[in-house]
């Protein structure tokens, strides 16, 4: 897996998911990350190679350089891997990982009463489906 593009594997289904996968299709002006939505052949597969349920993941993935990481280890490193301000995010690491993940899980299991679902998984315009895994 090393040399790849860094995976993205994120709640298809979700309005919050689906919105930060826009925000990041906006900011990642390198194209350096693909996307795998958790409904789809690689996501669900994806998820469940790194021990996540698909039918119920309380965490992000993101799969680098061979490596999986989850909940908020992995959203710094999504932002810092924008590059220019976004390094910006690099001290939130010396939280205690416990205390960010206790959070971000706690949004996880809220995050379709908070933010709402859809009916059909995030469909990408036609220029930026080359990002996407299924």
């Amino acid at each position: 897996m090393s040399g790849e593009a860094p995976v993205i594997v994120f709640d298809g289904v979700c309005a919050l998911c689906s919105r930060w996968v826009r925000f990041l299709l906006r900011f990642d002006r390198a194209g350096r990350y693909r996307f795998a939505a958790m409904q789809g052949r690689h996501g669900r597969g994806l998820l469940q190679v790194h021990g996540l349920d698909p039918d119920d993941p309380l965490s992000f993935l993101l799969l680098e350089d061979g490596i999986a990481h989850t909940d908020t280890d992995a959203i710094i490193r999504v932002l810092a891997g924008l590059g220019g301000i976004w390094k910006l995010v690099l001290p939130v690491r010396a939280i205690p990982a416990r205390l960010r993940d206790r959070s971000y899980r706690w949004l996880a299991r809220n995050r379709y009463r908070w933010f709402g679902r859809h009916d059909a998984c995030f469909v990408p315009d036609a220029a930026m489906r080359t990002r996407f895994l299924d």
